[in-house]
């Protein structure tokens, strides 16, 4: 059982305190309070925690105790459970130092700043093939949660006016959605806000621990507002099977009348995909596709807090949508949940497509996925671990495949045409072999183990219909070098050695 439930840490801390000398000696120390260590050189009282104070504090001494409370969070290096950049140039911190304050809504007053916004769309627009940059509409978005309810909500809105159209109720039986069970929250989220029933379809280690296209036919009807396909699960990093889905739906249309566009959640695929794979038809190619978000905080490289959706054309984003503003000066038209947003990260977004262009891009992507194959392959060949995700593995066209470490036929194993496409994400778990031989050994133990070497490693369980495998999952980033590798193996097999 935990200890927290039987030791309040405010209790101990209130009876371990100096206490202020009384004759009754039963005055305590209030532990609302922060007693600050700066307070004699500052000549600062004690800061309240939970009410503003009555009287302000030097600004050295806030910032020093506000310093030294947040050095109790993790590293964001270490940090291997989260797809979030934290890294970026000194001059982009510059940047986004410099424009912290403006307001992306008021374009009025920052028309630069908007026309920055308008070439991030065009940029996306043409980097996922829109079969027009100039007819293609987008925004950004705080992040891929906002942007996954605009895309959804522009596919209900739709949805309503063909039913209208046609005579027919848009309550009975209402509309659905259809996605794997492996989808992230964001996208569960947006059935449960506008009233859309989530139809889930279970996963398989067949189907790759993703949507199973095939089964999620058996989930698709004329109340389908669309499907929702992930390009790179949250889970194992796996590509789900855009093209498939849209043939499907293909034959589907074809024999019933009734159009099920697809939304891509480019989370983070929709900036490795183009750069990695540029082969692999998963866009605006595919005609179905009529709307794809990303973040750009997580494979964009940019900082947090910005993220994309784009339409393929204005057809599929409806009209009244759109609000249009007249009172910050001008008129001005916005389709968000959010009004207000920093412009500092939008700025921060064009500064990366400049600077690294297609060419820079890729070369990160690249590296990111071979070091992800090095971690993949080291921990297969420990034999305590079995790796899920399949980014290391060849696929057949490549000429060959691998049998354990013999190569079978001759493969530029640096080409990553040669491997399943996929996010740089490794996801694992205990080998057969291991959990045979210590039963007793359980795996979330190897996350609290890591976490005392400041690693932080999430272990979860999969999705519905495999919730019982359990799975550690790091994702490589781009500062997550080969040197950072080398030692993450290493703890990973020290502490799998530790219970032995």
């Amino acid at each position: 059982m935990p200890l927290a439930k039987h030791v309040k840490p405010d209790d101990i801390l209130k009876q371990s305190r100096d206490h202020v000398t009384h004759s009754h000696g039963l005055t305590k120390s209030d532990p609302s309070q922060t007693q600050s260590g700066y307070a004699a050189r500052y000549g600062t009282a004690p800061v309240p925690k939970y009410k503003i104070p009555s009287t302000g504090t030097d600004a050295n001494a806030t910032y020093q105790l506000i310093h030294d409370e947040l050095s109790l969070d993790g590293s964001p290096l270490l940090n291997l459970a989260s797809f979030v950049h934290t890294w970026m140039p000194k001059e982009a911190d510059q940047l986004m130092i410099e424009n912290m304050s403006k307001n992306l809504i008021d374009q009025d007053e920052y028309p630069m700043t908007q026309i920055i916004h308008t070439r991030c769309i065009s940029m996306l627009a043409d980097l996922w093939h829109a079969p027009s940059v100039h007819s293609a509409v987008g925004t950004a978005t705080t992040g891929s949660s906002e942007a996954i309810q605009l895309g959804g909500l522009a596919m209900k809105r739709i949805w309503q006016e063909k039913r209208k159209a046609a005579g027919k109720s848009i309550h009975e039986p209402g509309p659905n959605i259809v996605m794997g069970a492996n989808a992230q929250v964001a996208l569960e989220k947006f059935a449960r806000y506008f009233e859309v029933e989530c139809r889930l379809v279970p996963i398989s280690v067949e189907s790759k621990y993703r949507l199973d296209p095939k089964k999620a036919m058996d989930y698709v009807d004329e109340n389908t507002i669309g499907v929702f396909v992930i390009l790179g699960s949250t889970y194992t990093g796996h590509y789900e099977p855009v093209k498939e889905m849209s043939d499907l739906l293909d034959e589907y249309e074809a024999k019933t009348g009734h159009f099920v566009p697809i939304h891509v959640d480019g989370a983070s695929g929709a900036f490795v995909a183009p750069f990695a794979n540029p082969k692999l038809p998963w866009d605006f190619s595919l005609p179905r596709v009529v709307s794809i978000n990303t973040s750009g905080h997580k494979f964009g490289l940019a900082y947090v807090g910005v993220g994309w959706v784009v339409w393929r054309d204005k057809a599929h984003l409806p009209k009244d949508l759109i609000f249009e503003l007249h009172y910050l000066g001008s008129v001005e038209y916005s389709f968000s949940l959010n009004f207000s947003r920093p412009a500092a990260p939008i700025i921060a977004q064009y500064f990366n497509l400049i600077h690294l262009g297609f060419k820079g891009y890729r070369d990160v992507a690249l590296n990111d996925l071979k070091n992800a194959r090095l971690l993949s392959r080291a921990l297969e060949r420990s034999g305590y671990y079995t790796v899920l995700s399949d980014i290391h593995r060849q696929v057949p066209s490549a000429g060959g495949v691998l049998e354990g470490a013999k190569k079978i036929a001759g493969i530029d194993e640096t080409n990553v045409e040669s491997y399943e496409p996929g996010l740089p994400v490794v996801a694992f778990r205990f080998s057969d072999d291991f959990k045979a031989k210590y039963p007793d050994v359980q795996q979330k133990w190897i996350q609290t183990l890591l976490r005392a070497k400041g690693w932080i490693v999430p272990n979860y369980e999969l999705a519905p219909g495999l919730d019982q495998v359990e799975i550690l999952r790091v994702v490589v980033r781009e500062n997550m070098t080969e040197s950072l590798i080398d030692r993450l193996v290493t703890d990973l097999v020290r502490n799998a050695v530790f219970y032995l």
